[in-house]
């Protein structure tokens, strides 16, 4: 009996340490008001570390090999290059003014800014540290992002209330869209045919096709109990096969979960307070989000589509990027 007993209690271990090497991955926070980068094991559900970083961090990339994070601070008009191990300061890079959100092209050697009070799109060479080329487009540009393909650099202003479709090989703006007010984020589908983009002041999200740059889709939210006012779509992420789309709903303290094939809405999730932005685990089980105003971040289970813990992570928790 004995002997049964210990084996069981070392498969019970056996199981709990491949589950925690399954999940291996690390979560980056940035964190507005605390000027510094927050550091969770999602697999413990434990804060690991909180790192000065510099003033106010918030656009968080990590670079395709995984050793580098880019981190925008705004306050200091810079994207900083921070070692993704030691989370020692590498360089800089001329990121132009107020930097808040920034994209990387998927060869990891350019990275685009979206300058809001200046109402341009910086272009960086990361290798060179060097600007490119600022393009003008509408006003207070916020979200951006990059077709997989590398074909389309988007950039949507919040008060022109625009998508603008830059050509990646001559960066020039070669189409616009018109969309619903103050567009927040944008997200392309794994096979860049659709562009993803959500309205602040509308409450909604339109999916764009890619060849025609115009609007298919436009989804709107209920929730029970919050007020429309309170529906404000910001962060939006689609999985690799295009089988579900995850949008943050700010102030609803929500994420909206649409079929990215019939576009319905098929639930909304409880989480923190004022959800901001997600991301994907690397193998698209897991999903967390920052949630501001109540200073933590969420971890979504997929597989079971609930939220299964909540972390502490600092004050204003913004962007977040994880580390396989």
């Amino acid at each position: 009996m004995k002997h049964k007993v210990l084996i069981g209690v070392l498969t019970a271990t056996l199981a709990t340490t491949l589950l925690g090497l399954a999940r291996a991955e690390t979560v980056f926070v940035t964190l507005e008001k605390d000027n510094a980068l927050a550091v969770v094991d999602p697999a413990a559900g434990t804060l690991v570390k909180t790192v000065p970083i510099g003033q106010r961090p918030r656009g968080i990339a990590l670079s395709p090999d995984n050793k580098q994070l880019y981190i925008a601070t705004s306050d200091e008009n810079t994207i900083k290059i921070v070692d993704a191990n030691s989370f020692k300061i590498l360089g800089k890079l001329p990121s132009g003014e107020d930097p808040e959100t920034f994209a990387l092209n998927p060869a990891g050697d350019k990275l685009y800014v979206s300058n809001e009070d200046d109402s341009l799109v910086t272009v960086i060479d990361i290798a060179k540290k060097k600007v490119i080329k600022k393009i003008k487009v509408g006003v207070e540009p916020e979200g951006i992002t990059v077709s997989p393909d590398n074909k389309w650099l988007i950039s949507v202003s919040e008060t022109t209330n625009m998508v603008h479709w830059i050509n990646t090989k001559n960066n020039t703006i070669e189409a616009n869209t018109l969309v619903d007010p103050r567009p927040r984020a944008a997200s392309f589908t794994a096979d860049s045919q659709q562009l993803w983009v959500t309205s602040e002041m509308a409450g909604t999200v339109m999916i764009l096709d890619s060849q025609t740059q115009q609007v298919i889709k436009t989804i709107s939210f209920e929730v029970s109990g919050i007020t429309n006012d309170k529906i404000q779509p910001v962060g939006v992420v689609i999985d690799k096969d295009r089988n579900r789309a995850y949008v943050a709903l700010g102030p609803a303290n929500r994420v909206a979960v649409i079929n990215a094939k019939t576009f319905e809405v098929e639930k909304v999730l409880l989480v923190g307070q004022r959800v901001w932005n997600l991301a994907f685990s690397p193998d698209q089980k897991h999903l967390y989000t920052t949630n501001g105003v109540s200073n933590d971040i969420s971890l979504i289970d997929l597989d079971t589509q609930t939220v299964t813990k909540s972390v502490g992570v600092g004050t204003y928790p913004w962007g977040v990027a994880i580390k396989p």
